[in-house]
């Protein structure tokens, strides 16, 4: 008889663990992850792996075809796109959506300077016109870009050496200079060379928790004297979101065999015409490209 199937949405550090309290309860997991990199998933034989994003159809298409009981999403606490076309899939399918949410750590340092979004933070970082360094991955880059390009200051990015990460970088126009390629976490002393090597005074984070590896950036620009900007959080729905792993997996035990209810999907107002995917932001069908990211 096979073990009910789980969906993983992963791709942060703590996919292989929660994959593994998953498996030790008796379910199967399969881990969905973005991209093709280099990740830990856990050696378990009921633990499998696809990539390539999905749009909200290619979702619904995978929850219904392998007959997934519940969508359980460990993504980055800042990909609220993904989050929320997982709560809209499962929502529309019928199954569970639970989201283990990494802890922050504003609370824990008030010398932090915060912005809104990207924009603003872009705006912050390049006022005083010194050596920028962003810490927060390749997918918004370019307000960044348009705001040392107008102010003229130097501009770098640690972004993954991986060829979506490079893709994104010559979209927003980073110039090659200013890419450093590598994959954390990064030390206190790592973060402070990176910095003294090419004159940083302002770093720009995400609040990202301790995983993410904040810590040790906020202690090294304390430590060599530089401005430290985190973008906030995604404002969020926190409604079946965990902090603890143990207690995600028991609302799953609890919830799962009552929830799931394949038959509820198929209301053919909600089923999404072919070559289309859903939008969030308008509630409206937007054309899209079919087939599986590669």
């Amino acid at each position: 008889m096979r073990l009910p199937l789980v969906l993983l949405l992963g791709g942060t550090s703590e996919t292989a663990p929660m994959a593994a309290k998953l498996t030790a309860s008796g379910y199967e997991v399969l881990v969905s992850t973005a991209t093709d990199e280099s990740l830990q998933i856990g050696d378990h034989p009921s633990i499998s792996r696809r990539y390539g994003r999905l749009n909200y159809e290619q979702m619904v298409a995978l929850v219904e075809e392998q007959q997934i009981i519940a969508l359980v999403d460990a993504t980055h606490p800042y990909a609220s796109e993904v989050h929320q076309t997982a709560r809209w899939v499962a929502k529309q399918t019928g199954r569970l959506y639970l989201r283990y949410q990494r802890q922050g750590m504003f609370a824990s340092h008030p010398g932090w300077v915060v912005a809104k979004d990207h924009y603003e933070a872009a705006k912050i970082a390049c006022k005083r016109g010194t050596p920028v360094l962003l810490t927060t991955g390749s997918r918004h880059l370019e307000p960044y870009v348009v705001e040392a390009t107008r102010s003229h200051v130097q501009l770098f990015a640690r972004v993954l050496d991986h060829p979506e990460s490079i893709f994104a970088c010559d979209t927003a126009g980073l110039k090659k200079s200013g890419r450093i390629l590598g994959r954390g976490p990064f030390s206190i002393e790592q973060n402070r060379a990176l910095i003294r090597q090419h004159k940083i005074a302002v770093i720009v984070s995400k609040d990202s928790g301790k995983a993410g590896g904040v810590e040790e950036k906020w202690r090294a620009a304390e430590m060599e004297g530089c401005i430290f900007i985190v973008v906030q959080r995604p404002d969020e729905s926190q409604e079946q979101c965990f902090v603890i792993m143990d207690d995600l997996v028991t609302t799953l035990h609890q919830q799962s065999e009552h929830h799931y209810k394949p038959e509820v999907f198929r209301d053919k107002e909600k089923t999404p015409p072919r070559g289309r995917e859903f939008s969030l932001r308008t509630k409206e069908w937007i054309s899209c490209r079919l087939g599986r990211e590669k």
